[in-house]
């Protein structure tokens, strides 16, 4: 009988903190709405501190309203370089689950402050200790999406034997692939070698979290994402990946002793190592969330109107699979706090 009576008792608190996750993970998708709104009313003005700053003010009334015991593990930068969202940052009432954050308040500032595509405001949140402390610095990364064998992926070997293999995984051609790739000097040799390889080649100028993501969707056309770019993004991609499926690899890209040092300061004591998804964020229970700022091949951008704003969000969870897409129109006369948006 005592045993029937504890089992009951833990069964009605999994439930209880099924309840809770489900509910959290739709909670999230208020942070991003919060972001993007405010950053939106500054597409295109040209000032992308302005719009960073004011989707990082957004974002932490947000998460603070939330009932967490939350903290930034990837986040503006350290204490000393981010007043607000900081590295090591509590946010939440305090009162409920120990929860990990990482996010961007705006992923594509440059794209933003041109209003140019693909600007995001990204969330991800999982159990404490669930993703990788990295570091603000450069990453290699490659990544695909769903229903290719990872075993492919190599950050190590030429490009055109990826693309040979990841052809063959998907029945076609090597001129068949779109690949995705950051417009950066430093990506020239590898420009050229998917050029030589004979596949398609999409440039994007900023916001690798959403092009990583892009792989995972038919309907983009892009089948790799390949390149560097920065560390805690990385973790943001692993996270979407963790929920809507997918596969990457990343390495930590040190230029000087100060960003080692400031890895191990972070607990990473393997610089050199490969990072796969799971490493970089553990698949048990993440939520991700992303709200369009602007228009792009993933979600529609902030759309405003007098009195008022249209938004487009993406929400998921690993645990279940769920994935939500959520269309929000908001009222700034009911909503106080968009009222600065």
């Amino acid at each position: 009988m005592m045993k029937t009576a504890i089992q009951e008792e833990q069964n009605t608190m999994q439930l209880d903190k099924e309840m809770m996750d489900r509910n959290l993970a739709l909670e999230v998708v208020r942070v991003t709405e919060a972001a993007a709104l405010a950053a939106s009313k500054l597409v295109g003005r040209g000032d992308k501190v302005a719009a960073d700053q004011v989707a990082v003010d957004a974002m932490r009334d947000a998460l603070n309203a939330l009932h967490i015991q939350g903290r930034i593990v990837i986040g503006e930068g350290e204490r000393d370089e981010a007043p607000m969202l900081y590295i090591g940052e509590e946010v939440g009432d305090g009162l409920g689950p120990k929860i990990d954050i990482a996010l961007d308040p705006l992923e594509g500032t440059d794209i933003t402050a041109a209003g140019g595509p693909n600007a995001l405001a990204v969330v991800a949140m999982t159990d404490e200790g669930g993703f990788l402390n990295a570091p603000d610095v450069y990453m290699q990364k490659i990544a695909v999406g769903a229903g290719v064998d990872p075993r492919i992926l190599d950050l190590d070997a030429p490009i055109g034997d990826v693309l040979n293999k990841l052809a063959k995984e998907k029945g076609g051609r090597v001129d068949e692939l779109m690949v995705c790739i950051l417009d950066r000097p430093r990506h020239a040799d590898l420009i050229r070698d998917v050029r030589a390889s004979g596949a398609r080649i999409t440039l994007i100028g900023d916001g690798d979290v959403s092009a990583v993501i892009a792989t995972t969707e038919p309907d983009t056309g892009i089948d790799l994402y390949v390149g560097s770019g920065g560390a805690p993004e990385g973790v943001l991609a692993a996270a979407a990946l963790q929920c809507i499926g997918g596969s990457m690899l990343g390495r930590l890209i040190f230029r000087n002793d100060d960003e080692r040092a400031r890895a191990e300061k972070w607990g990473i004591s393997d610089l050199n190592k490969i990072y796969r998804t799971d490493d970089l964020a553990k698949g048990d229970n993440v939520m991700f969330a992303a709200t369009g700022v602007t228009d792009g091949t993933m979600l529609r951008g902030v759309r405003r109107f007098a009195g008022g704003a249209k938004t487009s969000s993406i929400v998921m969870r690993s645990k279940s699979g769920t994935v939500r897409r959520v269309e929000a129109t908001h009222d700034f006369k009911r909503k106080t706090w968009v009222k600065s948006a």
